[in-house]
């Protein structure tokens, strides 16, 4: 494993990443927004975060480090409920590129902090916003999680083995991937447009319209007929022998991804099952004979011999890791993806860069461990901030 947060071999000193000069307020929050922000950080962007005052302490920072999607942040705590407080966000998007908010619809603007407020004084701001459901339909004002939005936007219902009910992907497709990448992405293109128009612009990204863009080259296929609406039936969802889990006479599993029949070959002979009269590989009615005859013969073996033993071969064979040991793989140590940093082990920033490489900056922050310092950059007098903080409206 890496030893350190560059991409590139080593800690970066100074601007990193190709999104290096670009100034991004993140008002705190929970899941996409804030993953959104580290990616954002992580790829060079000086990134800002709200905290609410009432979660400041004493605790020393290191304590913190373990947030690691927190990281590459500066933290300044502020009240958003006192008009002061309100004040010192407006000073602060004056001057930044990029706002990011995960608030309930209308949240922001009854705070004064929408972007009707903050583009009025900065119409170059970008203001990205994060909900589940979006800013507007029947559902908007709903709470809801990861889930339901998966929910309804069709992916859950496909996750699953056949005659078992669906089964949560983790919160990966809705907060992380059809969500806070999703938000990072529609920054990046609204930075792109604004290098020519000049003028910034609000992003919708809604974790419902993500995850329903996750899906559509199977809602492709489905709509043609390829893929059957019966979960755990079809090639890619457990459906097929030859694309799924099994266990090892150790207790550990391999993932098998055979799907074309050059590999296929290669997995049969890797098995010793090249010479067996089995059913043909497309032969969905023999399946259920192929998956029984697969488990018996990896259950011969422990996960790591069979590992060693197909080394080699085209056999789309590989081991299921889990966090316990993955950032420890040879191929994950070569390349570097995963790393430890502030006394944490976490994934490296992504993708990678050859010219402009993205690096593991700051610690992830206490909660207001850079107040003074963030208002002093965007022109606060001392005794501005002693009298803001005098006043409860920062800490």
């Amino acid at each position: 494993m890496s030893r350190d947060g560059d991409v590139g071999g080593g800690m970066a000193a100074g601007p990193h990443g190709p999104l290096a000069g670009v100034r991004v307020l993140e008002l705190a929050g929970l899941g996409p927004a804030p993953f959104a922000a580290m990616v954002l950080a992580d790829l060079g962007a000086e990134v800002v975060v709200v905290d609410r005052v009432g979660e400041v302490s004493d605790a020393p920072p290191e304590t913190h480090h373990a947030n690691v999607y927190r990281r590459g942040r500066r933290s300044i705590a502020v009240d958003l409920k006192s008009p002061d407080g309100v004040e010192v966000v407006r000073r602060l998007a004056a001057g930044t590129d990029v706002l990011i908010e995960g608030f309930r619809p209308g949240v922001a603007e009854r705070l004064g902090v929408g972007p009707d407020e903050l583009r009025a004084a900065n119409p170059a701001l970008i203001y990205g916003r994060m909900t589940g459901w979006g800013q507007d339909g029947p559902l908007a004002q709903a709470a809801g999680h990861d889930i339901d939005y998966l929910a309804v936007a069709g992916p859950l219902a496909h996750i699953g083995r056949a005659g078992q009910p669906p089964t949560p992907p983790l919160n990966l497709v809705g907060d992380f991937g059809g969500g806070g990448m999703l938000l990072a992405l529609g920054v990046c293109a609204a930075l792109v447009e604004r290098a020519g128009s000049g003028v910034g612009q609000v992003i919708d990204a809604a974790m419902v319209d993500g995850a329903a863009l996750l899906l559509a080259p199977l809602y492709a296929a489905f709509s043609t007929g390829f893929w059957k609406p019966e979960r755990g039936t079809n090639m890619l969802d457990s459906g097929a022998p030859w694309y799924d889990s099994y266990e090892c006479a150790d207790g550990r599993w391999v993932a098998v991804g055979a799907i074309e029949p050059q590999f296929y070959a290669a997995l049969l002979e890797g098995l010793g099952l090249d010479g067996e009269d089995l059913p043909a590989q497309g032969d969905e009615s023999g399946w259920p004979v192929l998956r029984e005859r697969f488990a018996a013969v990896f259950a011969t073996r422990a996960r790591d011999e069979w590992v060693a033993h197909l080394a080699g071969r085209d056999a789309c064979v590989a081991p299921v890791r889990g966090m316990d040991e993955c950032a420890d793989d040879p191929h994950l140590v070569a390349r570097g993806t995963y790393v430890e940093s502030f006394g944490h082990v976490q994934a490296a920033p992504a993708p990678r860069f050859d010219r402009t490489p993205g690096a593991l900056g700051l610690a992830p922050p206490a909660p207001g461990q850079h107040t003074d310092d963030v208002m002093a950059g965007v022109g606060f007098a001392g005794e501005e901030i002693a009298a803001l903080r005098a006043a409860g409206a920062v800490r």
